[in-house]
């Protein structure tokens, strides 16, 4: 007899979540447990045969195997490498030191 687990897919978009509660086979993979459990159909941009996947915010290959209680996190793509953000922010703020600076010292000589 095959012993059953239960765990929970999640996939969030910004306007709108989904929870899915689930009772699968033990044994069975992540990339597995979000085939079966059928959100494709919910959310039909999901790629399927190319998923980025976290258990709890920790970032899993699609054959990890489950284990009771796990919480499958479907990642979606990123929109902005975080790097080039922080990188752009950082030049931005030294822009608008550099002319405080300059408007500091036009006063000054003015």
């Amino acid at each position: 007899m095959t012993q059953s687990i239960q765990i929970e897919i999640c996939y969030a978009l910004p306007d709108q979540q989904k929870l899915l509660q689930l009772t699968l086979n033990q044994g069975i993979t992540a990339g597995q447990a979000v085939r079966e459990s059928g959100i494709q159909k919910m959310f039909p941009e999901i790629q399927i045969d190319n998923l980025k996947l976290a258990i709890f915010s920790t970032f899993i290959e699609n054959d990890y195997p489950l284990k009771e209680g796990d919480r499958i996190e479907i990642l979606r793509p990123l929109l902005a490498d975080p790097k080039e953000v922080r990188k752009r922010r950082a030049a931005e703020m030294k822009a608008k030191k550099d002319a405080q600076k300059i408007e500091k010292a036009a006063k000054k000589s003015a």
